[in-house]
């Protein structure tokens, strides 16, 4: 494995289409601060606090591009803000974000935006558990508005039939593949009842369980969701014994083996449209390593604001 150093001497400032996005942007703009590796420590410091911040800056970066593009619009604080939308509740990694800008306008006031702090923090959640170092672009600016009634009319529910999902993600320049790559970010982390339950007891309204669960996965998920309990409690999005928080292909073996957690995750292992996809995946530890930055690359492109649009933030919950 390369060295963290050797991997930031090798940013170089190359730029991608007419986006003024480029890998090593912030080169030479915060004095001696090598941004990137300044953010890199924050985060692993976290991760050692709580592993579970790998798969919430991974899932914040789909919720933020998703919805304007990627602006760190998911990031401000407001009463019809998008952090409001019934779609994000308890979405996990906001705080960590903003407390990483913290000690970026420390070292470096007024240059680095949310979003690429953003960006940045998720290339390294992603390898420090695991997954394969990628570059990043950077360059972006942080959008001024965020509406709840935009996330929820745009963000997918777990639920969402496997074409709708193919068809939302071709809206936003990504293809099938890319769909199936980055829903293998559900290798790491959990989900919490409320995005599953209903398979447990009434699904679809049959009030009987999803048929697809398997009856070894469906017996652990009712334990952690009982019928009437009303506490949001989370399982784990992979199944895997020791691989809960590491970023490898054993989702994609637990979801060929019909133990998905979330609709969405086992219908695209069953699915003609995504199947073969995902057993490929599953059979090539290496294939999802090597595919999953790039993949990150390609949505962390999606309606970015760079020169004189959008701002800086000096903070990330509120525009300047």
């Amino acid at each position: 494995m390369l060295s963290l150093g050797l991997i930031l001497m090798t940013l170089v400032g190359h730029c991608y289409g007419n986006n003024k996005l480029r890998v090593g942007f912030y080169n030479g703009k915060c004095g001696s601060h090598n941004i990137e590796k300044v953010i890199y420590g924050v985060v692993q410091q976290k991760i050692r606090e709580d592993p579970d911040i790998v798969s919430d800056l991974i899932r914040l970066s789909f919720h933020d591009c998703f919805v304007r593009g990627c602006d760190a619009s998911i990031l401000l604080e407001g009463k019809h803000t998008e952090q409001m939308a019934r779609v994000n509740k308890k979405l996990g990694g906001i705080e960590d974000v903003g407390e990483i800008k913290e000690v970026v306008e420390k070292v470096c006031p007024g240059v680095v935006s949310c979003t690429d702090v953003l960006v940045i923090a998720a290339r390294a959640a992603v390898f420090l558990a695991g997954g394969k170092w990628y570059d990043v672009e950077t360059g972006r600016r942080d959008g001024r508005v965020s509406l709840s009634k935009e996330a929820e009319a745009i963000l997918p529910p777990p639920t969402i039939p496997v074409n709708k999902a193919i068809q939302l993600f071709a809206k936003k320049g990504l293809n099938k593949r890319d769909f199936v790559v980055l829903l293998g970010g559900h290798t790491a982390g959990t989900a919490h009842c409320h995005s599953f339950k209903k398979r447990l007891y009434n699904f679809h309204g049959t009030h009987k369980p999803d048929p697809t669960i398997s009856s070894s996965l469906l017996k652990v998920l009712r334990n952690t969701c009982p019928l009437n309990s009303q506490s949001d409690n989370e399982a784990f999005l992979d199944q895997t014994p020791n691989s809960h928080f590491k970023m490898d292909n054993a989702y994609y073996k637990q979801i060929v083996a019909h133990n998905g957690t979330l609709e969405i995750d086992q219908n695209m292992a069953i699915s003609p449209l995504t199947k073969g996809i995902v057993k490929g995946l599953a059979k090539s530890p290496y294939q999802f390593l090597n595919e999953f930055g790039p993949a990150m690359v390609k949505m962390a492109r999606i309606g970015v604001l760079t020169g004189h649009h959008g701002e800086i933030r000096k903070t990330c919950g509120s525009v300047n």
